[in-house]
């Protein structure tokens, strides 16, 4: 199952009321058991995805669509499981997935598919799949081993860990990156002060949320900023023009991944306080 999502004007989302942004910027029920479900946006052609597999899982993608006969012919993949142990099988080559563990499969891949190591406490495989023009080798990626960089602080209720999975001085890759961030306890802001990156798209899967907390997730241009009301393992699609920040009621983790004209970590424009409206 896949579904379009275009991209939109800034001036057009700044007039959106709650049900258009969230019909257009937010991805509800991602992970179904036993189902794959594909997000096809019109930012930078990212494709996101979620499988829950009881029985294994492949993804398939109406050639139309991408125009390939296979999805990676010219793309990449990013899979990070949130879920329990898993496999994914690429080529005949099995890459065991311990939870948070991270897969990058090169352009060029042709038959992959997704395993529960047991079908009572799934894995749930996070997707992201982009562009690519040049062939990178599928490298796996423990929790463990993923460079850290601590940033925040207590006092500003924003100190966090942000994991790099997928990036220039890690697992290489054409486009993409990947990573995981945590939030220290009491600690309920993410990526504040906030920023904008014209030169790439992001998206957020926001996730391990109790059912009664909630994300703020505050989007838009910063002197027109609206929000979304995000629940546990949704996802914000966060245009170039957007900044993307969010704020918990209670404890969360997110995986971000970014897809654009570079993958330079640090290249984004900061946005002062006191612009931000």
């Amino acid at each position: 199952m896949m579904e379009i999502r275009q991209a939109v004007h800034p001036e057009h989302a700044a007039m959106m009321p709650t049900d258009e942004i969230r019909e257009h910027f937010l991805v509800e029920e991602l992970f179904l058991p036993d189902q794959t479900r594909m997000v096809y946006s019109y930012y930078d052609r990212l494709i996101i995805a979620g499988l829950v597999p009881l029985a294994p899982l492949t993804l398939q993608v109406d050639e139309k669509v991408i125009g390939t006969a296979h999805l990676l012919d010219r793309r990449e993949m990013g899979v990070i499981n949130i879920g329990g142990a898993g496999m994914v099988r690429v080529d005949g080559q099995d890459y065991r997935m311990a939870p948070r563990d991270g897969l990058y499969i090169g352009m060029g891949a042709k038959d992959i598919a997704f395993e529960s190591e047991d079908p009572n406490t799934p894995a749930r495989f996070y997707v992201n799949c982009a562009p690519a023009h040049a062939n990178f080798p599928t490298t796996q990626v423990s929790f463990a081993d993923a460079e850290p960089i601590h940033l925040g602080e207590v006092e500003n209720s924003n100190k966090r860990t942000i994991r790099k999975y997928i990036h220039p001085e890690g697992i290489r890759s054409c486009q993409l990156v990947m990573g995981m961030t945590t939030l220290e306890t009491g600690c309920v802001w993410n990526t504040m002060p906030v920023h904008t990156h014209p030169r790439r798209m992001e998206a957020y899967l926001y996730f391990d949320m109790a059912d009664e907390n909630v994300v703020f997730h505050f989007m838009g241009e910063p002197a027109e900023t609206r929000h979304l009301v995000v629940r546990n393992e949704e996802v914000v699609l966060s245009p170039s023009w957007s900044i993307h920040s969010g704020a918990g009621t209670g404890s969360y983790t997110f995986i971000w991944g970014m897809v654009g004209e570079n993958q330079t970590f640090t290249d984004m424009d900061g946005v002062s306080m006191a612009d931000l409206r």
